[in-house]
């Protein structure tokens, strides 16, 4: 049988129930972008709080011998920040170009320095990040890892606010 006369070789006569949109919308990320945003962001955020809770109480910020649960946590979150500096440099070429242009209508407007305020504070996480985990000397680590910790507590919430906030506009 020619593929002319094959019997699904034309077009189906009547439309699709549910059409699939051809394009993503126009103020949002793709959804590959945005899943990976949220899911790396979600393990960033709950391995983080898992090696503060097992260091401070059962580890060696408690004055115990580290836990071993810390040293996973900390290279599961690594792993992650690796991941999110991928999402970063992506959302950076796709969705921060595009955001900025539209931006400069009234009701988005309020997107653009949250947006700004996301990527500053991203930055300050990896330059914070690196430094802990090669430079910083041990007088310091405890007040550079707090900080660290504060910021990607209001990194994760001006996530939300931000998303929040394009969903209202």
């Amino acid at each position: 049988m020619t593929r002319l006369n094959h019997p699904h070789s034309h077009p189906h006569p009547h439309p699709h129930p549910h059409p699939r949109p051809q394009h993503r919308p126009q103020h949002g990320m793709a959804r590959w972008m945005r899943l990976g945003v949220c899911g790396c962001g979600a393990v960033l955020l709950l391995s983080g709080a898992l090696w503060l809770a097992v260091h401070y109480s059962i580890g060696a910020g408690a004055d115990q011998l580290p836990h071993p649960l810390e040293a996973w946590s900390l290279r599961l979150h690594g792993l992650a920040a690796f991941a999110g500096l991928f999402l970063l440099g992506a959302v950076a070429a796709a969705h921060v170009p595009h955001g900025w242009r539209l931006s400069a209508r009234p009701r988005w407007m309020q997107q653009r320095g949250s947006g700004l305020m996301l990527c500053s504070l991203s930055g300050i996480m990896a330059a914070t990040g690196y430094l802990l985990f090669y430079f910083a000397p041990e007088t310091v680590r405890p007040a550079l890892g707090w900080a660290h910790a504060f910021v990607g507590l209001l990194v994760a919430g001006l996530l939300l606010s931000h998303r929040g906030g394009a969903r209202s506009a």
